[in-house]
């Protein structure tokens, strides 16, 4: 901003007895922090990690101490699907149709070894060979079943991309260099 010719920061205009009273950031910046401290995920398991994913959400694990808490039941409402077990090909378009109803921004999480690469139902002529073949996946949490503590972790992981999508696109070109 400038005032006279002078330049002057927004943080100079503030006055002194509310200085450590306000804090002056961008609008994006701040839509970024408060849509990553309240990502809503879908509540839809498919096999024994949606049990992993439930606990999450219990008193032990405490998953709302970040925001997360609110799993709902209508993908309209959500912005978060969190893939957890094994996906079968008949189950596949109505997964699908739960992503393509869900609004903008959607992110998926890929959650077990069965929902990353088919796990040990791999060879089945019925199961995905992993998510990532129907649906853009955002984060993936190996294990079988992952521990809620890994699920928490991924979960933060997306907070991260979500605040910081610069780093991500800069990653993302460092790993096509690479390759």
């Amino acid at each position: 901003m400038e005032e006279r010719g002078i330049v002057v920061e927004v943080i100079d205009i503030v006055p002194p007895i509310l200085k450590n009273n306000v804090i002056v950031v961008k609008v994006d910046q701040l839509f970024k922090w408060a849509h990553a401290n309240s990502i809503w995920p879908l509540s839809s398991g498919l096999a024994c990690c949606a049990i992993e994913m439930m606990s999450c959400a219990a008193a032990r694990f405490d998953l709302s101490r970040f925001g997360y808490e609110v799993f709902r039941p209508c993908p309209r409402q959500a912005d978060l699907l969190i893939v957890a077990g094994t996906l079968t090909w008949k189950m596949t378009p109505p997964l699908i149709r739960l992503y393509e109803e869900m609004p903008e921004p959607k992110y998926v999480i890929a959650m077990g070894s069965c929902a990353i690469g088919g796990g040990p139902f791999a060879d089945s002529y019925s199961v995905v060979p992993g998510i990532h073949e129907v649906l853009p996946v955002d984060v993936y949490i190996p294990g079988c079943p992952p521990r809620p503590e890994a699920l928490i972790d991924g979960m933060l992981k997306l907070r991260e991309k979500i605040m910081h999508p610069e780093r991500v696109e800069e990653e993302r070109k460092a790993r096509l260099m690479e390759a």
